[in-house]
């Protein structure tokens, strides 16, 4: 169906998936913008005649929530309220021949690396200068922060390799500078984000620096707090866990997936490292910086998991009391090495696990939580919801961590983007309850 122009160069980007994601299309949006394009994200009532959608396609239900997500845009187009509709990212850089046959729709598919393309095909130039800028679709006062690309590891449930590439590092002095332009902007809190933090520079610089990165970057005036996600374990840099001790802006928090622990699972994920090394690991980071929030994840269900590989599993958790934890079900991966492998746990099965797993942890959590009640914390406040000030402690990422909730009282007054002291008076599984000192 024709439809008629409503605004020339009007473009709503729609981001789906991690927060890799969420920095690509922020670097879009600044690409866009430079071009003198209009540009909006995710706007739920929008005259924009062209909308983007930057997909995910790590696991089956975020691949289903992509291609809903494109299908409903595609009806849009259909009925004549769009006039462009593309698509990129992770499930475009997987799927694309299969997608440009079930939905053809969609004016053309660009894959994680072919922003070039895409703005060429947009009448935009790619504009080389724009090193590190982008549009923050975050509340300003933090900014996830890509140090690298791709992944070079062997993982075999993972199918991140086959849509992100090979591990490239971006350069010390280019990550400095975007700091130092999003500390100008009011940005407080940089969130660490690649594939694999604790690989950077060894393709660039032939031996790991994120030691360095994190020295250079605590060095930036206005950056109030410095946080890693997405840590390695297998030969993870011990160096920084130094810098994270000696260095007041960089949170006592680390991110690290485990996976699993039994060593058949370690074996068959290739995850190239042992339990008993797991266990010194962990160990060794609660010791080098005594008072470290530890998140991880795992997954319930792979190929070959047996009773006694959960069971392992479940009482590691219950031993090692991690501050934070997530579990996902097994998704069997097309092109994977576990794709080679029989899908043999039961759907229901791996459900059964990962909700055990997280009833233990919600009790964990909620004896953690209750031992802070009578401290008080520094709070960077997010937001303001139901009738609370929101935010968090160093010791908590935004969207998948704890919260801290002050009642907004007339006589409570608490600026977004700002930190307080706060004195924790109740808590509850995943979250704390406190009032301003």
């Amino acid at each position: 169906m024709k439809v008629r122009s409503q605004q020339a160069n009007k473009v709503n980007v729609i981001t789906l998936g991690c927060s890799k994601n969420v920095v690509d299309s922020e670097v879009l949006m600044g690409q866009l913008q430079a071009n003198q394009f209009e540009v909006t994200h995710e706007a739920e009532q929008s005259d924009a005649n062209i909308v983007i959608i930057n997909t995910c396609g790590f696991i089956d239900n975020a691949k289903q929530e992509s291609i809903d997500t494109i299908l409903r845009y595609a009806d849009e187009k259909e009925a004549g309220r769009l006039e462009k509709l593309y698509v990129t990212g992770c499930l475009s850089q997987r799927y694309k021949d299969d997608l440009e046959v079930e939905i053809p729709q969609v004016d053309a598919y660009f894959g994680t690396l072919e922003l070039p393309q895409m703005l060429k095909v947009l009448n935009a130039d790619y504009k080389h200068e724009l090193v590190g800028e982008r549009l923050i679709t975050t509340p300003k006062h933090y900014a996830y922060f890509k140090i690298a690309e791709g992944c070079n590891r062997p993982c075999s449930f993972c199918a991140i390799p086959l849509m992100r590439g090979k591990h490239v590092d971006r350069p010390i002095e280019d990550l400095v500078r975007e700091a130092k332009r999003l500390a100008s902007m009011g940005t407080k809190e940089l969130i660490l984000i690649a594939q694999d933090l604790t690989y950077y520079g060894l393709q660039h610089y032939g031996e790991r620096k994120l030691a360095d990165l994190m020295r250079h970057l605590s060095d930036v005036p206005g950056i109030d707090w410095i946080r890693l996600q997405y840590a390695y374990p297998s030969q993870f840099p011990l160096d920084a866990l130094d810098v994270m001790a000696e260095r007041e802006n960089i949170c006592k928090y680390l991110d690290m997936p485990l996976q699993h622990i039994s060593d058949n699972m370690l074996k068959t994920m290739r995850r190239g490292i042992s339990k008993r090394r797991t266990i010194e690991l962990v160990d060794t980071i609660r010791q080098r910086v005594p008072d470290i929030a530890l998140r991880t994840t795992l997954i319930a269900g792979h190929p070959g998991e047996t009773q006694q590989d959960f069971e392992e599993l479940y009482d590691f958790v219950a031993q090692t009391r991690f501050d934070r934890l997530g579990i996902f079900t097994y998704s069997h991966e097309e092109s994977t090495h576990s794709y080679t492998l029989e899908d043999n746990v039961p759907a229901e099965v791996k459900q059964d696990r990962a909700d055990q797993i997280m009833e233990l942890q919600q009790g964990i959590s909620l004896e953690m939580n209750e031992e802070k009640v009578g401290q008080t914390y520094k709070v960077l406040f997010d937001r303001k919801e139901s009738g609370y000030f929101v935010g968090r402690t160093q010791y908590d990422s935004p969207e998948v961590d704890n919260e801290v909730l002050v009642p907004a009282t007339p006589d409570t007054y608490v600026r977004i983007g700002d930190f307080a002291t706060v004195q924790i008076n109740d808590a509850s599984d995943f979250d704390l309850y406190g009032t301003l000192v």
